[in-house]
């Protein structure tokens, strides 16, 4: 008896360490400890130039005077795949009032899987088949590490015409929250 009582509270420290630790660890979302994230927010977006699919130079100052949604994502993420229509949709409604997603892919493969995936792909769009729609540029760590690293997919960051950060969130965005957030930009 002695030792299922040991065993259990063992158990339950061990969850809550990783509880507490998962919770420290979620930097700029809304399930961060007190004040994390912050110095991020109203900081300047970096500095920063990828390629795109064709082989371009595509940097984020190009689309200052826009606001821009970077989403980090991969190929084979779930959570990405559910997010992709609402980020297709986005494009459709706010990019003629001056906002645009541009996708930051992070498939190790790189454009070897990634351009075939963007050409074959259609996603359902508000009962439509639709193809991304908003620029793709290839992604790695360093990328990641100047918009200060990325702990998972997807992670979108919101940047105003200005090109402040706004917003960070870890994961699947709330489809109404961002939405919220891109019309508070424009």
């Amino acid at each position: 008896m002695k030792k299922i009582v040991v065993v259990a509270v063992t158990l339950a420290v061990l969850i809550t360490a990783t509880y507490i630790a998962d919770r420290w660890t979620r930097a700029g979302t809304s399930a961060a400890r007190p004040g994390a994230g912050k110095a991020a927010e109203n900081t300047g977006a970096p500095d920063v130039t990828m390629k795109d699919l064709e082989g371009r130079d595509v940097s984020l100052a190009q689309y200052r005077g826009k606001v821009v949604l970077v989403n980090f994502w991969a190929t084979w993420c779930e959570p990405c795949r559910i997010e992709i229509p609402w980020l297709i949709e986005f494009q459709q409604k706010y990019g003629p009032r001056g906002f645009t997603v541009l996708g930051v892919a992070m498939d190790d493969e790189g454009k070897k899987v990634v351009d075939p995936f963007v050409q074959s792909q259609r996603f359902d769009v508000n009962g439509q088949q639709a193809a991304m729609n908003y620029p793709i540029v290839i992604g790695n760590d360093v990328v990641a590490d100047k918009f200060g690293g990325l702990i998972g997919f997807p992670t979108s960051i919101l940047i105003s015409r200005n090109g402040k950060r706004v917003k960070t969130i870890f994961g699947l965005v709330n489809h109404d929250e961002i939405v919220k957030a891109i019309e508070s930009q424009l």
